[in-house]
């Protein structure tokens, strides 16, 4: 069965606390507006979780805010483009359970440790980041 929302927000925050505390993210922040989503943000680059429970599966992306717009990158294709790792499907999406809702998780979390340290300088991170090819989006 598919977990729940709340079980969601449980389990990102008992696989993300160690790596949030790590890397000097702040959060969570949770959500359940559209989708349940966790963000963890960091001086330069913030990393969002979301739940799409319909599927059972997960995504994790890496944003860059800036004053007139955000950029999102899967945090897959950023490890990538960073070098990193060599090919797509090192890390689950899948969340159909519990169980496979934890493995989803700590991939994402890994990759999150393994591109963090890429992303430390702002000009930097935007440039891996548009090299991975980020979405922007216009907050005005």
């Amino acid at each position: 069965m598919v977990p729940s929302a709340k079980v969601f927000f449980t389990e990102v925050r008992t696989v993300y606390t160690p790596v949030a505390a790590a890397l000097g993210l702040t959060g969570p922040e949770e959500s359940d507006l559209v989708a349940p989503s966790t963000y963890y943000a960091g001086p330069v680059v913030g990393y969002r979780i979301t739940f799409g429970y319909r599927e059972g599966t997960i995504s994790g992306s890496v944003e860059l805010h800036r004053d007139a717009y955000c950029l999102t990158v899967d945090v897959e294709q950023l490890a990538m483009a960073i070098g990193v790792v060599e090919k797509r499907g090192g890390i689950s999406f899948s969340a159909k359970n519990q169980k496979q809702l934890r493995k989803s998780l700590q991939g994402h979390a890994d990759y999150a440790q393994l591109v963090h340290p890429f992303l430390a300088d702002l000009d930097a991170a935007e440039k891996l980041m548009r090299q991975a090819g980020a979405r922007e989006w216009s907050k005005r």
